[in-house]
């Protein structure tokens, strides 16, 4: 087992990408859209926030790497059906071949491809290479050992997770900001101390999957490390920051790991058409800041992020993943217009109209009548959620 670098990073943070990344499409109709990487790489091109020395494009991954977190089992019936003979019966006991994840043409060498880049990033901060590494394309959370769900085929994630454990013996901090719950990643890890899950997500009283409840706090020698803070339909953005930072700072202090990996699902925003909360561009633009002043604080500055849901791909995902880069690569953080190129190029093909300042118009929505109510009722979440970390013998 190789022991993680203490040294000083070789750069300061690199962004992990290859087009083959885009192959990872359903249908065209279908709500999971890679195109999002476009959209918001051209963001990030047109304000000067991402050049091509800070592009790495991801190693090939393996078999055996893939067989961390998956079974045998489901990585040859994935490998079959994205080459036509695996029938939409035979893949649904798998989660393949289903209305939210159909099979497609060369679907495992395009999830292959996901894992791929985020265990370059792992790699990269791991071995001191870069201080912080983005894989955007990543983040497929739902994905568990013997089946997909969720649009998730392979759970690059839990892959990586089982990686750095591995190969480094580290632990590690995972944080989800999905909306939907990370529970493919939380119970991969439910019975393991050395990796700590925290989610805060919509309450699975209205949403897909159903889980991530308070109670959900894992076993055996690993209870008290998975962390869930359901928060309620309409929650807007200062109720969300203060459980998010809360918790942060108090789950970190207490776990101590060697390296968070973040999950930046952008489908908590009010225009999100999966979901029911109502949260704004300032919750992107403070949920990174709070994760890289946390990374340099506990754990020598590394930190690993990965994309995840968002399904308004042209007003919300492109804006709310440039914070995640311009963080992590200390670009100042951007306000004002966006671009005019980039507004005139995807106006054409949007459509929506563009929102075309950084921050979102105010007010963006009509004011909710039961505002103190869900505010309140999420700070008791937060509090029943940190109850064991705060009272431990």
């Amino acid at each position: 087992m190789a022991k993680f670098t203490d040294h000083v990073a070789h750069e300061n943070a690199v962004f992990i990408y290859s087009p083959s990344q885009l192959t990872y499409k359903f249908s065209d109709e279908h709500p999971f859209n890679q195109k999002r990487l476009e959209l918001t790489m051209d963001l990030l091109t047109q304000i000067g926030a991402l050049n091509a020395q800070q592009i790495v494009p991801p190693r090939t991954t393996t078999d055996e790497e893939l067989l961390l977190a998956l079974d045998a089992d489901y990585i040859d019936i994935v490998k079959r059906a994205g080459h036509g003979y695996v029938t939409n019966a035979e893949g649904e006991p798998f989660g393949i071949g289903t209305e939210d994840t159909p099979i497609f043409p060369n679907m495992h060498e395009a999830s292959a491809s996901i894992v791929a880049a985020t265990l370059t990033a792992c790699d990269y901060v791991m071995q001191g290479k870069a201080q912080h590494a983005v894989n955007l394309g990543g983040g497929l959370h739902h994905g568990f050992k013997n089946k997909a769900s969720g649009f998730c085929i392979y759970n690059d994630s839990s892959i990586a997770i089982r990686y750095m454990q591995k190969k480094y013996g580290a632990r590690v901090l995972y944080v989800d900001t999905d909306a939907h719950h990370g529970d493919g990643v939380q119970f991969s890890f439910y019975d393991d101390p050395d990796a700590c899950t925290f989610s805060i997500h919509e309450t699975g009283r209205y949403l897909f999957p159903g889980t991530g409840s308070i109670t959900e706090r894992g076993t055996g020698e690993a209870y008290g490390t998975s962390f869930n803070i359901p928060i309620d339909a309409f929650t807007e953005d200062d109720s969300f920051l203060y459980c998010y930072k809360e918790a942060m700072e108090e789950i970190v202090a207490d776990f101590r790991p060697d390296i968070i990996l973040t999950q930046n699902g952008a489908d908590a925003h009010h225009f999100d058409p999966l979901t029911h909360l109502s949260c704004t561009m300032k919750i992107y633009q403070e949920i990174p800041r709070i994760a890289h002043d946390l990374a340099h604080k506990y754990c020598n500055g590394r930190w690993v992020a990965v994309g995840g849901g968002g399904y308004d791909i042209w007003r919300v995902v492109p804006r709310a993943w440039s914070y995640v880069w311009t963080e992590m690569s200390d670009f100042e953080q951007p306000h004002g217009p966006l671009p005019e190129k980039w507004l005139k190029r995807w106006q054409a093909e949007s459509p929506v109209t563009l929102i075309p300042t950084w921050d979102d118009p105010s007010p963006l929505f009509e004011a909710i009548p039961r505002r103190a109510e869900i505010t309140e009722k999420n700070a008791q979440t937060l509090e029943k959620a940190l109850y064991t970390l705060r009272h431990k013998i």
